[in-house]
């Protein structure tokens, strides 16, 4: 069985890139994260840089008390920027992307990262994109509350459980529990109005399995939630094999997950299907928006392993997808394909919100470029940032599914030296 160790986005930097090339999916190797300004490639190689807001670390209350702690038993953590004006009661909370572990061994090499403890955590962190507080750069959230909600447990915030033995906490769920208790005591968070529960990559996955949960705290409150690039799909790899299912199955043994997952998923289908967002996202009763990209970059390098490409072939398309050749693109097709699928049904229920666009790119919210720029992303001429706002102001429609590559030219499409 391969054992995986999934190593994924933070600080709106798209995908983590060893420093020597290809991220490589069959060894137990952890990915150096770099936290500099990430910069994307135009289809007319127009290049920005986000300005960011730098705002500090705040560890929960209590952490050891309360076993809302990292999986080295450090103290867990968020970024809190308070709202103003208008916004003032206002919210946005985030979760951090940051990676899966299914092994022992897996967890225990995490826990030496800031995705496993936040003695390595970065003391401040850049708010930009979504969490940006500049009307220029976020003109309809730019003055809410924002919060980034930390991921150090390995598990998209959902494990309850520890190992001795190998010094490990899995203890996702009473992080969980005890930031919305502290953001509501101390914060001002019990005052919501409005609030919207997003996240990206891993975080995206999580704001899924927490939407209905988040809603009920604010039964009369305007809350909605917002996944980006959390539609991880069930998919064959270009070797035949599912490497997601395998990795969620061990994660959700390791950590004793199956208690926390939705009990109308659990009645259909087993444990690891239910941590897959699509057999999720059509029973979440709260408003949900999914924003992916069709040709997820990082699942693309994932479904493309070197084991199963011993000649290279995919060493230059899974770093651009301009370097791919025809039958690569044939295979990529098959992957939007299954996607734009697989969304049908959740796209029928008014209250919901979809955007996906055509680009090779993993993560769009958190990044000044994809967000909400002059050059940003666009799919009928509306860019992300926009078509979001209409979908949670209500001001019109937001479901866009563009066309298949290579039609988009506003793609910032993830490119690699």
């Amino acid at each position: 069985m391969k054992k995986l160790l999934w190593s994924l986005t933070v600080f709106g930097v798209i995908l983590i890139f060893p420093v020597n090339g290809v991220p490589e999916f069959d060894k137990m190797e952890r990915l150096p994260d770099f936290n500099g300004t990430h910069v994307y490639q135009t289809e007319n190689n127009v290049y920005s840089k986000a300005k960011p807001t730098m705002v500090e670390l705040t560890f929960v209350k209590n952490p050891v008390e309360r076993s809302a702690v990292c999986l080295d038993g450090s103290p867990s953590g968020y970024h809190f920027h308070p709202g103003s004006g208008s916004g003032a009661k206002n919210w946005i909370v985030q979760f951090e992307g940051g990676g899966w572990c299914g092994t022992i061994e897996d967890c225990v090499n995490m826990k030496k990262t800031s995705h496993g403890s936040s003695k390595y955590m970065e003391k401040r962190i850049p708010f930009t994109g979504i969490l940006s507080d500049k009307a220029a750069e976020n003109p309809d959230f730019y003055n809410w509350n924002k919060v980034k909600v930390r991921s150090c447990d390995g598990g998209s915030l959902m494990g309850d459980n520890e190992n001795q033995d190998a010094k490990l906490q899995f203890r996702g769920k009473r992080i969980w529990t005890a930031v919305m208790v502290d953001l509501m005591t101390f914060n001002g968070l019990r005052e919501a109005k409005q609030a919207l529960l997003s996240g990206c990559s891993t975080g995206g996955l999580t704001a899924i399995l927490y939407c209905d949960n988040f809603k009920w705290y604010y039964p009369k409150g305007k809350v909605k939630c917002l996944s980006d690039a959390g539609l991880f799909l069930d998919a064959t790899d270009v070797a035949g094999d599912r490497p997601l299912r395998n990795l969620y199955r061990d994660l959700i043994q390791l950590q004793s997950v199956t208690t926390q997952l939705p009990n109308e998923c659990l009645k259909r289908l087993n444990p690891t299907s239910c941590f897959f967002a699509q057999n999720l996202i059509n029973q979440v009763n709260t408003s949900l928006f999914i924003l992916n990209a069709a040709y997820d970059s990082w699942q693309a390098k994932g479904l493309t392993p070197k084991s199963a490409d011993p000649n290279g072939s995919w060493s230059d398309c899974r770093l651009n997808i301009a370097k791919c050749n025809a039958s690569q693109i044939k295979f990529l097709q098959g992957f939007r394909t299954q996607m734009v699928n697989l969304i049908s049904s959740f796209t029928k229920p008014r209250k919901n919100g979809v955007f996906i666009n055509s680009c090779f790119t993993h993560c769009q919210t958190e990044n000044q470029d994809t967000w909400y720029s002059k050059n940003s992303p666009a799919v009928k001429n509306k860019r992300i940032a926009v078509a979001v706002g209409d979908w949670y102001f209500e001001r019109r429609g937001a479901k866009l599914i563009d066309c298949a590559y290579p039609c988009d030219k506003t793609c910032r499409n993830e490119v690699a030296e």
